[in-house]
């Protein structure tokens, strides 16, 4: 699934991401991990992966999004 960086916190490596619906979402440090990535910016496009529903979703992956 694709989002929008919304907020990123470099010192715990949280944040959240804007769902095309404009639902956030926030992440953990254990999901921007399992990305792989080093820094995220706000308004950078990324691809998300979740498990649950409604309330109880969470993201478990974060990483850049490529064409």
């Amino acid at each position: 699934m694709q989002a929008t960086s919304y907020t990123y916190d470099p010192d715990t490596r949280s944040g959240s991401v804007l769902l095309d619906d404009g639902t956030p979402v926030e992440f953990d440090a254990a999901a921007f991990d399992a990305g792989g990535l080093r820094l995220l910016r706000p308004g950078q496009r990324v691809r998300i992966e979740t498990e649950g529903e409604g309330e109880g979703r969470r993201i478990t992956l974060v990483t850049l999004y490529t064409f």
